[in-house]
């Protein structure tokens, strides 16, 4: 299969160590059962729908602090390869003895160099302590909770995105340790294979920058209909789901998705920013994925 890079397991590392607990028999009760629901397979790259679920223990004591989700995505050596660690809609401070917590989330299966078998593992840490809680269910010790596994399989090109004009070169975090990027400028363009049936369009976005005193709008088209349009404030991951009917997406072999925003700037002219970048920037994208629905 691949050897896995080693510089990913060591920025989630202290996700994993963070525990407890040691191996073996845990004698606590539990304070809710967890659960996932995703589907049995994903490409690399892609978005994928997952449901979580915490059923909490009708004996369950308050939670005296607000904990935080960590989900771990294992290769078939029990390897972390990695992580969505989150925090759930409703603070654990909020949730009640017999009641069930269920909330959507999307994540991105990250460009990763392995095929195969995936187990998801979950469980409840303190942000403070790393201390974990009990929960039910099957373990691997230190608190971890096997919920789910899937297919992970290669990315396919068949509905790629292209990033046409008004892009900037992309970037990447620090050391390469993160995410990647492109920012726009005001008028920018993708285009994808027009597959002929309906699509999702997911695009993952957002502005860093607080040059704007209010958020920005951001408008997309196909042609000459707005097929998506919404406010962008400062600071906050936006993830727009966009439903494209066949017909929709014209005649043409090539389906052209133009974004546009009311307002750019540029981190030179902006003092507080401390920056000499002379670009034209719109919004940042992270993600831009197509999937036929």
């Amino acid at each position: 299969m691949r050897r896995k890079p080693t510089y990913l397991l060591t920025v989630f590392a202290f996700a994993a160590m963070a525990a407890a607990c040691s191996l073996g028999s845990d004698s606590t009760p539990a304070v809710a059962t967890p659960s996932l629901s995703l589907s049995d397979a994903a490409a690399i790259g892609s978005p994928m729908e997952m449901t979580y679920r915490f059923a909490v223990a009708a004996d369950a004591p308050a939670f005296t602090e607000d904990y935080l989700v960590f989900v771990h995505f294992l290769d078939t050596d029990g390897e972390l390869m990695w992580t969505d660690d989150h925090e759930p809609p409703t603070p654990t401070r909020q949730w009640k003895p017999g009641a069930t917590v269920e909330y959507p989330r999307t994540m991105f299966v990250p460009k990763f160099p392995y095929v195969g078998e995936t187990r998801v593992e979950i469980g409840l840490f303190s942000p403070a302590t790393g201390d974990r809680l009990p929960l039910a269910g099957e373990t691997t010790g230190q608190r971890s909770y096997g919920v789910a596994t899937f297919d992970m399989r290669l990315e396919t090109d068949d509905l790629a995105i292209v990033f046409r004009d008004g892009w900037h070169p992309t970037e990447v975090a620090e050391e390469f340790l993160g995410p990647e990027w492109r920012w726009s400028t005001k008028d920018a363009m993708l285009s994808f294979r027009n597959p002929g049936r309906d699509v999702r369009v997911y695009l993952q976005l957002d502005q860093p920058s607080t040059a704007f005193p209010e958020p920005q709008r951001v408008e997309m088209r196909v042609g000459d209909a707005v097929v998506d349009s919404f406010l962008l404030p400062p600071g906050r991951m936006e993830l727009r789901r966009i439903q494209l009917a066949a017909g929709q997406l014209g005649t043409a072999e090539t389906v052209e998705l133009a974004i546009s925003v009311d307002r750019t700037f540029v981190p030179a002219s902006v003092p507080a920013l401390g920056s000499t970048d002379q670009r034209e920037l719109g919004i940042r994208v992270f993600r831009a994925f197509v999937q036929p629905s």
